[in-house]
């Protein structure tokens, strides 16, 4: 069984991007500069978001954070994009998920600009991803492909299966798997909360990739031998052992499934980095006018 590192590599692509902005600030250019917009005080949502300044800072870029408390109402927040869509200083920009209660995810999402959305998410680029066009892919699913080409596994004609449909994760997941690509071309299936006999249908898989947000879900009895797993899944659990109070596990049953892997990802330290990895790359490709010119 091999551990895919995501700390390792994650430190590889921010050191790769480092180089880039150098390069681009020795040519006398201006730099990448990446917003995020925080609203509320959740506080899994802070500290993502204090990770993805700490690793502008580390790369080179600019980075600004603007945060409103969790009464902001949604025209507020559709105000703020609008600014940030018409500064020519902000080469991309995030709002940082969950929002407040009240506030339209999608109305939020479909306000950005398609050409600062370094997030992925709006239906633009998710069209244009679908398609096969130059887009910003989503920074999960973006990671998960990453670390798949570092460590040099197969996917050409393997079967993988994608837990979960999410638009963030699943769904993006399962049409770049399988395009004509590498990583890619697998025969994919995506399952869901309303599949039956999921256990048969995951013990069919190469590649496993499990986004459902349910701690633990896959078992040792879901997986054939020599299965690579991705485990893209962070849930808290109660932990009275731990000083925070809880400990942070996947999706997948850890201790139970790796003795049968070939490849697996652990929680922490496997996907969750390679997000924040995939934005800042989203971001230079933004600053650098490399999706739409």
């Amino acid at each position: 069984m091999t551990l895919i590192d995501g700390k390792l590599i994650s430190s590889q692509v921010k050191k790769e991007l480092k180089v880039e902005v150098d390069k681009i600030m020795a040519a006398g250019g201006k730099r990448p500069h990446l917003a995020a917009v925080l609203i509320g005080d959740d506080g899994a949502s802070q500290a993502y978001v204090g990770s993805k300044i700490r690793s502008c800072e580390e790369i080179g870029f600019k980075s600004s954070l603007i945060s409103r408390d969790a009464n902001t109402t949604e025209e507020e927040v559709l105000t703020i994009i609008d600014q940030l869509n018409n500064d020519d200083d902000i080469d991309g920009f995030i709002v940082q998920l969950p929002l407040p209660k009240g506030i339209n995810v999608d109305k939020v999402i479909e306000a950005i600009d398609p050409k600062k959305d370094v997030d992925g998410f709006h239906p633009i680029n998710i069209g244009r991803m679908a398609k096969g066009l130059p887009a910003y892919v989503s920074a999960t699913p973006y990671g998960v492909l990453e670390l798949l080409k570092r460590y040099d596994i197969e996917t050409s004609g393997k079967h993988c299966v994608v837990v979960g449909r999410s638009q963030i994760v699943g769904l993006p997941m399962s049409i770049l798997m399988q395009r004509n690509a590498s990583p890619g071309n697998c025969t994919v299936t995506l399952t869901h909360s309303r599949t039956r006999d999921l256990k048969e249908i995951t013990l069919q898989a190469d590649i496993l990739v499990v986004a459902l947000g349910r701690a633990n879900f896959i078992t040792a009895d879901m997986v054939k031998e020599g299965v690579v797993v991705i485990d893209v899944g962070i849930n808290r659990v109660k932990d009275a052992t731990k000083k925070r109070g809880y400990a942070l596990k996947g999706d997948v049953d850890f201790e139970g499934v790796a003795p049968k892997a070939s490849f697996i990802t652990p929680v922490p330290g496997g996907v969750g980095l390679m997000t924040v990895a995939s934005l800042m790359y989203n971001t230079l490709l933004a600053a650098r006018r490399d999706i739409y010119g």
